[in-house]
């Protein structure tokens, strides 16, 4: 991906963590006639939210580790180096909550939970991504 949004510091990626992927395509592909294509992945099915013919976010299961949690938007943010990342994000006072992890073919990201308790995740992409 070649495009504004693989610049250090930009949004680039929304991710919903459902228990409820089924009602949840349903509900969001109505409500904003997003165009949904299936990924099959290892962990399941993965749901690549499209605006347009472009990739903009997912859909999945919400994982094992986020039991409990209310169903939520994983927001993404590019950087170019992820792991640089998630040591500034404890330098800073924050807590790395999925340390530095490798999603083959896409890049590599992170989350953090900053100091005032705000989730957030940034990703490395790799070249290429589509």
């Amino acid at each position: 991906m070649k495009d504004d949004r693989t610049r250090h510091g930009a949004f680039s990626w929304f991710e919903l963590m459902t228990d409820e992927v089924d009602a949840s395509r349903a509900f969001y592909s109505r409500l904003f006639g997003w165009e949904l294509e299936n990924m099959p992945m290892e962990q399941g099915d993965y749901w690549v939210v499209k605006v347009g013919g472009q990739g903009v976010g997912g859909i999945m299961q919400k994982p094992a580790q986020a039991a409990g949690a209310p169903n939520y938007w994983a927001t993404y943010v590019s950087v170019d180096d992820v792991d640089r990342v998630a040591d500034t994000v404890k330098e800073l006072g924050g807590q790395v909550i999925v340390p530095p992890t490798d999603i083959p073919g896409i890049g590599r990201f992170t989350a953090f939970v900053d100091p005032h308790g705000a989730v957030l995740s940034a990703i490395t992409y790799v070249e290429e991504r589509q």
